[in-house]
């Protein structure tokens, strides 16, 4: 059935907000949002420009007002004399409003970008002086919906994969894909709809413009490519897994910022200017005002011969490649994997093939590197802006900022310089702050940052968070028109600058930032307090570490010890199969750094979506059901027997308990610990605690069995939903439903706990239901001991226990398991933020 669309000709806006208002107002008459709705689309153009190319601009809501939408719907203003779009010269002539109660607009929305490719077909829609023109070009199938062509094709061997990135396909995660295929000799595609591009290409992918939701095709060609295929649809799940994590988890700290802000109440400051924006990163400060644009690169085109210039690209490339390659150890030494995978992404950028062809184009045609190297990068990034995800659209930032850095190398202009002359308390001012020239700032001198433009989810919003600055994004072009060297208030809660605050306001601001400041220390003196509710119930809590040198980052953010290492990585990280020895030393390191806290090692935990290419195992047609976890080891001594020896031996430099994955059966339990006693005889080493996974429904319904012959049982949240539900989490179609909260997996959990509870046996979970703070509150309900987590999500999780009473946790449980859907039990997830609200404005 055809989406409804709405249309008004002729129209003459004053400017983008007018035609934005107009747009909306069509949808609300038309019964397809309610009024609230046209906010939510102004607010959507403060995050993002949604001009999409050809004179046409798409606004449409913000997802969290979608329940403002009654209907799908469209509705479109025409203005032939154009409204403009954003700060530069864009001029938007059809302005197609978007009210999508679900995915159905999508089609529309794929119509209307071939349509943009009939220069004649949109210009008679322009000016067109009948309604019907514009609703059947964009509600009637025909030669707009032509495949776009595409340069490459599938090959025979292909896997389908959902793509569950909140954000859809953006820089870091498109940056590991591409690292990933390229540790393999094969050629490997991906294809999105009707285009296909080559995974060892970070600018092809993120060309795909592919959004959350997406299907895609992995297919490759080549010696290894069953391996590389296993290899990349492995990390596509895991970015996505790890994406909505940290979404979700940017969630909740932005709750608890909000619930912190709040000490700031209605406080209305006067001041001469007031800008609003979009609060980016939290936190309230007094400084002064610094206009922080950058210098424009200005490029003349010098040629002297083609080996020359072409060697000073090549010097070029290889400095800035240099530069970003340091950046990112830096920042993954400190435990900055985040900052860290944004200049792994750069350095991805610009090894681009297109890219690098065209500058030796224009090379060849008689143009100096630098000039060539400019007219490219400003094609590339012009093409990113150009694509229709407005969050996809606005990583051309980081191409141009990888691209600039390349070409001061050709100029021979020093590094931008950052904070030269800048006061001690700078509040810095600009249209847009690179990723680059953040990292760089010195907390020291600069109290926070407001730019007219950008998003709260751009990679200079993460860096601003990484750095503890408050920020506040897309405040507006006036924005640059404040003065430097002018007093200011910067509020990161709400996303306001106060410009010349009054010396009133100036005082109550002091105030305020010793009350918050006062807060701030009291949370980060409990982060290493127990989590122990309010009524005197303590849960322990861990982290999931792999190395020795992050376990530092792990007790300081207040882990009580390591609830799960990984010992697959040392598998995963290299092209040998470790020996006993290097096994020993990981381990050995690990117990030393805990300094005697808990430690859980998980034996191999190789199959299913993680493979090893060397060593060779059979290709399975269901490895999910296959020869996974503890089967692989019972199979295969040249593996189980060396990692044990491992284990008992660096369990006598302290304590150490070891966990076997996937276990279904007892009788695995029984013979897995025959092969113990073997290797602990024949060492003469400590009986050490022996517990196991329960990651398949088997395991939790015999768990009153298993727990007498083991000393702890750690659940798997995420395996065990798929087992449970019978959801490959990789499915494109199916994959959504693989939700850890769903009422069959919580029961499954209440029966691992009352079988544990026979045998006094603990019970932990390592899986991600762990560190997320709705999944946290409904285990310690459930009964669980312990919690381990990623170490991010360490201290928004204790200080969320610590907020409540076990009986409360309890009673949130029960009601849980007598729901029916996964989408029921996040609902209630509203309870346990209103109780937050309810503390935090107390």
């Amino acid at each position: 059935m055809p989406i409804p669309v709405e249309v008004r000709l002729g129209a003459d806006p004053h400017n983008r907000e007018d035609a934005v208002r107009a747009a909306g107002a069509l949808l609300a008459q038309a019964g397809h949002a309610l009024p609230a709705y046209v906010d939510s689309l102004l607010q959507r153009e403060k995050l993002a420009n949604t001009f999409l190319g050809q004179g046409v601009a798409i606004p449409h809501g913000m997802i969290e007002d979608r329940h403002l939408v009654q209907s799908t719907g469209l509705a479109v203003l025409q203005v032939p004399a154009g409204v403009r779009w954003g700060d530069d010269a864009k001029q938007a002539h059809l302005v197609v409003a978007i009210a999508a109660a679900s995915d159905e607009h999508i089609a529309v929305l794929r119509r209307l970008t071939r349509l943009m490719r009939d220069e004649a077909l949109m210009q008679r829609l322009i000016s067109t002086q009948d309604p019907q023109d514009i609703v059947r070009a964009l509600t009637t199938d025909g030669e707009a919906d032509a495949p776009a062509p595409s340069a490459l094709e599938d090959f025979a061997l292909g896997r389908e994969v959902a793509l569950s990135y909140p954000n859809g396909l953006h820089a870091r995660p498109a940056g590991q894909w591409a690292q990933t295929a390229q540790r393999f000799a094969a050629r490997v595609h991906v294809r999105y709809d009707q285009v296909v591009v080559d995974a060892k290409n970070v600018a092809a992918l993120l060309s795909l413009g592919a959004g959350r939701g997406a299907t895609l095709r992995l297919s490759a060609q080549g010696p290894d490519a069953e391996d590389a295929l296993r290899a990349l649809r492995a990390i596509v799940v895991r970015l996505g897994e790890e994406e909505a994590r940290q979404a979700q988890l940017a969630s909740f700290r932005q709750s608890q910022a909000q619930g912190l802000g709040q000490v700031l109440g209605d406080w209305q400051p006067a001041a001469r200017q007031t800008f609003t924006g979009i609060a980016a990163s939290p936190g309230l400060v007094i400084g002064t005002l610094v206009q922080a644009a950058g210098a424009v690169l200005q490029v003349e085109d010098h040629f002297r011969s083609a080996p020359l210039e072409a060697e000073a690209l090549e010097q070029a490339l290889q400095a800035a490649l240099a530069e970003l390659e340091a950046w990112s150890t830096q920042a993954r030494s400190q435990g900055q994997s985040e900052q860290a995978g944004i200049f792994s992404a750069h350095a991805g950028l610009l090894r681009d093939p297109r890219l690098l062809q065209a500058v030796s184009r224009g090379i060849v045609q008689g143009h100096g590197a630098a000039w060539a190297w400019r007219q490219a990068l400003g094609e590339r990034v012009a093409a990113q802006r150009a694509l229709p995800d407005t969050t996809l659209a606005a990583r051309a930032a980081d191409l141009q900022d990888a691209g600039d850095r390349v070409l001061r190398h050709l100029l021979g202009l020093p590094s931008e310089a950052v904070g030269g002359a800048w006061p001690a308390d700078a509040i810095l001012l600009a249209d847009d702050l690179s990723p680059s020239f953040t990292a760089q700032i010195d907390p020291a001198r600069v109290r926070g940052f407001c730019t007219a433009s950008g998003g709260p989810t751009a990679h200079t919003a993460i860096l601003a968070r990484a750095l503890g600055l408050p920020a506040v994004v897309a405040g507006g072009p006036d924005l640059l028109k404040a003065d430097s060297g002018t007093p200011a208030i910067l509020d990161g809660y709400r996303g306001r600058l106060y410009v010349a605050p009054s010396a009133t306001a100036l005082i109550e601001a002091q105030e305020r930032i010793e009350g918050l400041a006062r807060r701030q220390a009291e949370e980060a003196r409990n982060r290493l307090l127990p989590a122990t509710t309010t009524d005197g119930h303590t849960v322990e809590i861990a982290a999931n570490v792999n190395r020795a040198d992050q376990v530092a980052r792990a007790l300081e953010a207040g882990a009580e010890g390591v609830g799960l290492m990984r010992t697959e990585f040392l598998f995963l990280e290299r092209d040998t199969v470790p020996d006993e020895e290097a096994q020993y030393l990981a381990l050995r390191a690990m117990v030393e750094a805990l300094g005697g806290r808990p430690l859980v090692v998980r034996t191999l935990d190789i199959g299913g979506d993680k493979q090893v290419p060397h060593l060779q195992l059979p290709v399975e047609d269901n490895p999910f059901l296959g020869v996974r976890g503890a089967r692989l080891a019972l199979r295969r001594d040249d593996l189980l027997l060396p990692q044990l020896r491992a284990l008992y031996r660096a369990a006598r430099h302290g304590p150490l308990q070891i966990m076997f994955p996937m276990i279904s059966t007892v009788e695995e339990v029984l013979e897995l610990r025959r092969r113990m006693a073997q290797v602990r005889e024949e060492l003469d080493a400590p009986e050490v605690p022996i517990g196991i996974m329960i990651e398949v429904p088997s395991a939790a319904l015999l768990a009153d069995r298993l727990a007498a012959h083991v000393d702890f049982f750690s659940i798997g949240t995420n395996d065990l939903t798929q087992y449970t539900l019978a959801v490959d989490r990789q499915h494109p179609e199916l994959a959504a439903m693989a939700d850890s909260l769903h009422p069959a997996v919580l029961r499954l959990v209440e029966r691992t706990v009352a079988g544990a509870r026979r045998h006094g046996r603990w019970v932990g979970v390592c899986g991600g239901l762990a560190g997320e703070p709705l999944g946290a509150a409904l285990l310690v309900g459930l009964g669980v001991d312990e919690l381990s987590m990623s170490v991010g999500d360490l201290g928004p999780i204790k200080a969320l226990l610590r907020r409540h009473r076990l009986s409360e946790l309890q009673a949130l449980a029960q009601r849980a398991l007598d729901l029916d859907s996964a989408d029921e039990v996040r609902a209630l997830g509203a309870a346990l933020r209103s109780a937050d609200s309810t503390e935090a404005q107390a």
